[in-house]
């Protein structure tokens, strides 16, 4: 047995960072169960298309509006009593909730309301908690420890966390959210044990300065501002293409909505694959070369996407894809991690979310309009010559990407 726990949590991670893990673990599986359990409730209450999709619309919006304020003051104030704030005001949130469904007085509005605050706090929760793997891990050891953070992402916010939210709401729609938070409850207490080096610092500029701080040392420095840049791109092609997934997997492959589920589902397996597979890849390739390997395989993904039409060639490409994205995802965050000045993590990555997520919209924009004019194979097409395009002509920057050291603040 400690072999194996070795072999998974190796000791010299350090025991905080164990209950760090412990408490993303836990976390996670609880969004992952709010992903299936969110828009069931609001079916549930409300009938209103509009409405619905305000739900889907108040999860992803957070992060575009106040990621950029948690990443600063993530740099200026007390990373764990952030984070522990963030998940309490989570616990009350849900705790409410629960009592709104028990008593029967939950409303669209209240419902909203509600979803959207635990969107909010969960940015500020995630955007902190990012920042406190290098304050607790050797640099060499970065990719090990966010291999495993990645896994509880993979395995228990996309993989088990869903199907488990949406059986427990069959069972009565108030114990998803009770299971919500328990765990949330226990990620805090978890966080509550991680001692941290001293961070703090006193700032008496306003935050949109130190924002734009955090931009300017993007631009600044070559290999972050390339990372950036490309995941705003690719995010921007993905985006494209897997908003009309779903239709895809109807008309295309002719599988429906339980065929959307096992693509997704494929896709998560695959990412299991790259979590087993990752320090062994790593031993052996630099993270330069992974990257670029990445991007060919995402390249690649959107144009045999877009050429099948067999349902069983594109659960193999979605299981490719699925180890792809968990590697490239490790990967980024490594070198972000490695370059990036610990009183900079906060303000750099949000910069880095905002790349996330405004490509992600930019996409899904882009995505419905090819599909309504040009067909549902249209955005893996445009996804296709798109990121084609871009991996010609960042080919030459990616060599020496996951080589970038710290540069001063």
């Amino acid at each position: 047995m400690t072999r194996v726990t070795e072999a998974i949590l190796p000791a010299r991670l350090g025991r905080d960072f164990r209950w760090l893990l412990g408490s993303s673990w836990s976390t996670n599986l609880g969004d992952g169960i709010a992903v299936a359990a969110g828009p069931l409730l609001m079916a549930s209450v409300t009938t209103s298309p509009a409405l619905i999709s305000m739900a889907a619309l108040l999860r992803w919006a957070p992060p575009l509006v106040f990621g950029l304020y948690a990443g600063a003051l993530s740099d200026r104030l007390n990373r764990r009593r952030i984070v522990l704030s963030a998940n309490l005001v989570r616990v009350v949130v849900l705790a409410g909730l629960v009592a709104l469904l028990v008593t029967g007085a939950a409303t669209p509005v209240l419902v909203l309301l509600g979803l959207g605050l635990l969107a909010t706090t969960e940015v500020f929760a995630d955007s902190t908690s990012s920042t406190l793997t290098p304050m607790l891990v050797h640099r060499d050891d970065l990719a090990t420890a966010n291999a495993r953070l990645q896994t509880g992402f993979i395995t228990l916010n996309q993989l088990l966390g869903p199907p488990i939210g949406a059986a427990l709401f069959a069972v009565g729609r108030t114990w998803p959210f009770a299971g919500e938070t328990v765990l949330v409850l226990a990620g805090l207490l978890m966080v509550t044990r991680v001692v941290l080096p001293p961070h703090e610092r006193e700032r008496r500029t306003p935050l949109r300065q130190d924002i734009a701080e955090g931009f300017r040392w993007v631009l600044h420095h070559a290999a972050v501002r390339t990372l950036a840049l490309t995941i705003l791109i690719f995010n921007v092609t993905f985006g494209a293409a897997w908003s009309v997934l779903v239709i895809y997997a109807e008309r295309r492959l002719g599988l429906g909505a339980v065929g959307f589920g096992l693509l997704t589902t494929v896709s998560a397996v695959g990412g299991l694959l790259g979590t087993v597979s990752y320090g062994w890849i790593t031993r052996r390739v630099s993270l330069g070369n992974i990257m670029r390997v990445g991007l060919i395989i995402e390249t690649l993904t959107h144009g045999a996407l877009a050429v099948t039409t067999s349902p069983w060639a594109a659960c193999v490409i979605m299981f490719v894809f699925g180890a792809h994205a968990f590697i490239w995802g490790t990967t980024s965050i490594t070198v972000r991690q490695r370059a990036v000045p610990s009183e900079l993590q906060g303000r750099v990555n949000s910069v880095n979310t905002i790349s996330v997520y405004g490509g992600l919209v930019v996409g899904s924009a882009l995505g419905g309009v090819l599909a309504t004019h040009f067909g549902v194979t249209a955005p893996f097409w445009f996804a296709f010559a798109g990121s084609a395009c871009f991996v010609v002509l960042l080919w030459g920057e990616l060599t020496h990407i996951a080589h970038a050291e710290p540069l001063p603040a």
